[in-house]
């Protein structure tokens, strides 16, 4: 594991819940192309914070990656539901793109 990735897990000892950490985490492993991993950090994110909406994004990147493309899309299309819904417009429109990107 990386320090970084050691750092956040030492934060995240003290606050659990910390979606912030929880997301740091993911973003760590996914660049690592550690997607099993990545993606189950990106989904505690979203269990603890569903509007966290990057964390949809990125988690149907990996599931890309891993070639899991209805996964993807299906990943994509609940991260736009909230996206929409908590008036995130930067990330609607990021979720949107790649969703397109994704059905063709």
């Amino acid at each position: 594991m990386t320090d970084r990735i050691n750092q956040l897990r030492n934060l995240l000892e003290s606050q659990p819940d910390d979606t912030f950490c929880l997301y740091g985490i993911a973003m760590e492993y996914a660049k690592a192309g550690q997607h099993e991993r990545a993606i189950a950090h990106f989904d505690m994110t979203t269990e603890i914070d569903p509007d966290y909406c990057y964390a949809y994004y990125h988690k149907a990147r990996c599931l890309i990656d891993a070639g899991q493309m209805d996964e993807a899309a299906r990943t994509l299309a609940t991260g736009l539901e909230h996206a929409r819904t908590s008036g995130d417009v930067h990330a609607e429109g990021e979720i949107a793109a790649l969703l397109c990107e994704v059905a063709s």
